[in-house]
């Protein structure tokens, strides 16, 4: 399998707030996310971010309250059955796999990262 890493710079308005965009993905799954604060201006404690595919609005991630630490992420959806119904393991562990994205760029959005504060995403995708 061949993977790709697309690193976003996460600088935060002085309202707290940024989106950034990978480039355009032809058809990926979404292996990991791992963020590096910035060393001296790090988003705060309190920032949130939500992750989606851009035009189809996939939900990939939802991080609250991230914290000043770097972080890594392994993102996955639940599969279901042919009713519908979500599929698990032994009666209650679900089954998931990667997000998948097509046709569309990652999208993040940034919510309450500080006042014009620093922070790196990086996204596997493959």
């Amino acid at each position: 399998m061949y993977i790709e890493r697309h690193v976003l710079d996460l600088t935060v308005t002085a309202g707290g707030a940024a989106t950034v965009y990978t480039p355009w993905l032809r058809a990926c799954r979404v292996l990991q996310i791992s963020y590096v604060p910035d060393a001296t201006t790090p988003l705060d404690t309190g920032a949130d971010l939500t992750i989606t595919g851009e035009t189809s609005g996939t939900a990939i991630a939802t991080l609250s309250n991230i914290g000043t630490s770097a972080f890594t992420k392994v993102p996955r959806q639940p599969t279901h059955g042919l009713t519908g119904t979500a599929l698990v393991y032994a009666g209650t562990d679900p089954v998931s796999e990667p997000v998948l994205i097509a046709g569309e760029r990652i999208k993040v959005v940034v919510a309450q990262g500080g006042a014009s504060k620093i922070g790196t995403l990086h996204i596997f995708v493959g």
